[in-house]
């Protein structure tokens, strides 16, 4: 209620003086994440419940999950309200901006701290009403419109789903209540609405195959994107990691999540290397990230997905708030026009090396895969990852000072992602489920499956440079920049479904 006054307040003020008004709200809110926090640990979780309406109740559910993404949304709504001030000085639309801004971190932090599922799909649907009319801020702009056109087509049918889940759960347990729900999650009916939560998310969080509307969302202020790519995007990651226990009832759902997860991952990444302006590369690195991160909540690593989601935002608001001066930093890593090919010798060399490097450190945090296949997939897709930070350093010289100096960025790397895993599954054991799954055959075939996916990934980058001068690279060059056309097919749907 308090922050429903203080937004009609502002409604009473214009240009600078909302912006400003809606920076210290921000500030409120980073003051009670850090009281939550304070809260958590001298008092563990609590349930605080505001009001009732029979079963719809008021509740926020205070635990180590919802004061770790309290925490975050809060901090990035700082930043970027502070940063609006002065980036849309003078907009005659700075007002209405700034209240729009500040509905939906609103909404956003509801989500977080919401107890229940009914009060988690109503914030559901009022961030996502109210992203739209930030994304709408420009509405002379044709593309802007398209993308939020899209957008909205997407989010109703995400809406949709959370929407059927709410009716399915309420009549397989009688309760919306997230501790109720939980312990009683079981049956059929769990398992049908893992799967629409599961939809729900992937809709949400731009998966393969709807996908589109992200990259095309750059129209809007710089300060949208950053709390968009940053923050909400992120919400479907959420869902899925708050309900895991019920998520968790499903294999088959948590299966495909993983495999749309890794797909969306790899198919993102190739198209973000075509891409020839900043704000573009940083967008479909935002797809091939929650991509990523769904493969975590596929596999069960939950934790891990967490980490991954904090990591993610605060780099990717950064990178928005600062895209002019990421121009070289976007090229060099992506783009290596100026580096020959990685010599087939380096591509083995960083390899053998990120594999000694990953798997000591992983057997020294205790994620050497052992328990789970899924896990070992996790820990092999890092050390792919750690094998390209390696060629890349490594394929301009092999000099000893670079060899020592790329050995020591690989071993310092890989013990502080383990550690924080580590320690992020620590943090988190009180709010996740202890998640160890029985593979069967068919799941280990389709991780190896995986694995050599990302492995041709990396081959592929370090090959950039040498094929780039070949007529069919050209022409794949060509449909990847341009999403291989999936944007446009999606553009020609909304248009006849919007007319």
């Amino acid at each position: 209620m308090l922050m429903l006054l203080i937004i009609g307040l502002m409604m009473s003020r214009g240009g600078r003086q909302a912006a400003e008004s809606a920076a210290l709200v921000a500030r409120l809110f980073l003051g009670m994440a850090l009281f939550f926090s304070a809260c958590v640990i001298l008092a563990g979780p609590v349930r605080v419940e505001l009001a009732a309406w029979g079963p719809a109740k008021l509740a926020l559910l205070i635990d180590p999950l919802s004061v770790l993404m309290f925490l975050l949304v809060s901090f990035l709504g700082v930043v970027v309200t502070r940063y609006s001030i002065n980036y849309l000085d003078g907009d005659p639309g700075q007002a209405a901006f700034s209240r729009r801004l500040l509905a939906t971190l609103t909404s956003v932090l509801v989500l977080v701290l919401s107890s229940n599922l009914l009060l988690f799909t109503a914030a559901w649907v009022a961030a996502s009403l109210s992203l739209h009319q930030l994304l709408t801020f420009y509405g002379e702009r044709p593309a802007a419109v398209m993308a939020a056109r899209k957008k909205f087509i997407i989010s109703r049918l995400a809406d949709s789903c959370m929407v059927a889940a709410l009716v399915l759960v309420w009549q397989g347990h009688g309760t919306w209540e997230f501790h109720e729900l939980f312990a009683s999650a079981k049956g059929a009916s769990s398992v049908l609405v893992a799967g629409l939560l599961v939809a729900a998310a992937m809709l949400k969080s731009a998966q393969f195959p709807f996908h589109s509307w992200l990259p095309d969302t750059l129209e809007t202020p710089t300060p949208v994107s950053a709390l968009m790519h940053a923050g909400i995007i992120n919400a479907g990651g959420f869902l899925i990691v708050r309900l895991s226990p019920l998520v968790a009832q499903s294999p088959a759902a948590l299966n495909v999540l993983a495999l749309l997860g890794a797909f969306t991952a790899l198919f993102a990444s190739v198209i973000m290397m075509t891409q020839t302006s900043v704000k573009k590369s940083l967008a479909w690195s935002t797809v091939s990230q929650m991509g990523f991160m769904m493969l975590q909540c596929g596999l069960g690593a939950f934790a891990l997905a967490m980490m991954h989601i904090v990591a993610h935002s605060l780099y990717k608001a950064h990178a928005f708030l600062s895209s002019g001066s990421v121009v070289s930093l976007a090229k060099s890593a992506w783009m290596p026009s100026g580096r020959p090919a990685a010599h087939p010798l380096t591509v083995l060399a960083s390899l053998a090396a990120a594999v000694v490097v990953g798997l000591g450190a992983a057997k020294a945090a205790g994620h050497a895969g052992g328990r789970d296949a899924g896990q070992g997939l996790l820990v092999a897709v890092f050390i792919l990852a750690t094998a390209h930070l390696l060629w890349t350093l490594w394929s301009s010289s092999l000099k000893r000072g670079l060899i020592l100096r790329g050995l020591g960025m690989a071993v310092a790397a890989s013990a502080a992602c383990f550690t924080l895993h580590a320690a992020f599954e620590h943090m988190l054991s009180g709010s996740l489920p202890d998640y160890a799954p029985t593979r069967s055959m068919a799941e280990h075939a389709v991780m190896v499956v995986v694995a050599l996916l990302f492995l041709a990934v990396l081959v592929f980058q370090s090959q950039l440079p040498a094929w780039s001068s070949r007529p069919g690279f050209a022409r794949l060059y060509v449909h990847a920049s341009n999403g291989f056309y999936l944007g446009t097919l999606f553009n020609k749907i909304t248009r006849k479904i919007i007319a």
